[in-house]
């Protein structure tokens, strides 16, 4: 869940006035003098073998904050808060709404009366599609990943997303000029069912590409997921993108290196 470059407006408000559960330090691991170097790597290791980048999505080529924001002044419209009903991307800063309510100007006492009901409609419509329609491409990554395409390689888009999810993840990718699943050398993966694990999917999607023939790079934003990915292949060019995460207390590996988006500078 992040945008091109988050502003950060958490930097806005007194420590003590953020939940603190899930904020994280947008690039604190990225170099961004490394990032160009980084990113024509991994084009040349596509490049060199006519091999298969595997792309995450939410956090990685698109960000979801417009979404969450549109749930969050959905939420506030129904509850005749004008506060809510304002809701600007910018004031999606972490995986926990409550920051994201103190934010929009609600004291600690009104977010924990709102929270549990705001959860619950959370829940009913961010895995949808009518909802992911309205994510929008971090910082470079149409692209980027148009320039693996054109230099021969293969392109697989490999999310937790459930097929659910696909009509309005094909929308966003149309609105922002993606290389399309149909299209020459470009596929989609969907989880099956939404109660499906993100993490027992991926490995199985794992197996799946080792047999037949495994990548060549693969972009995720998810500790977990790319050190699975650079276990499963040793000698592929894995990039983390240092975006946000869900949480977990995962360290990605020393041989991983990470960038923030796509820009590749000069």
């Amino acid at each position: 869940m992040t945008d091109q470059r988050p502003s950060r407006p958490a930097d806005r408000l007194p420590k003590d006035q953020i939940s603190g559960v899930h904020v994280l330090a947008f690039g604190s691991r990225a170099r961004p003098a490394d990032q160009g170097r980084i990113l024509r790597a991994a084009l040349d290791a596509v490049g060199s073998t006519g091999g298969l980048a595997a792309f995450d999505l939410d956090s990685t080529l698109l960000s979801n904050k417009p979404r969450q924001a549109r749930i969050v002044r959905e939420f506030g419209a129904a509850r005749g808060d004008a506060r809510l009903a304002a809701c600007p991307p910018e004031n999606i800063i972490s995986w926990d709404m409550r920051d994201s309510l103190l934010l929009c100007g609600l004291s600690r006492e009104e977010v924990a009366a709102a929270i549990p009901t705001l959860r619950e409609f959370w829940k009913a419509r961010f895995f949808t599609s009518d909802y992911c329609q309205d994510d929008l491409p971090i910082d470079g990554a149409v692209q980027f990943v148009r320039s693996m395409l054109e230099r021969g390689g293969r392109v697989l888009y490999l999310t937790g997303r459930h097929t659910e999810m696909g009509k309005g993840t094909l929308e966003s990718f149309r609105r922002a000029g993606f290389p399309l699943p149909g299209e020459a050398r470009v596929e989609l993966w969907l989880k099956p069912a939404f109660a499906d694990n993100d993490d027992e999917f991926k490995e199985l999607s794992h197996g799946k590409l080792a047999g037949q023939g495994g990548i060549a790079a693969a972009f995720d934003n998810e500790p977990t997921h790319v050190n699975a990915y650079k276990k499963a292949f040793p000698e592929g060019f894995v990039v983390h993108l240092d975006t946000d995460h869900s949480g977990r207390p995962v360290e990605v590996l020393p041989s991983i290196p990470s960038v923030v988006d796509f820009t590749m500078g000069g």
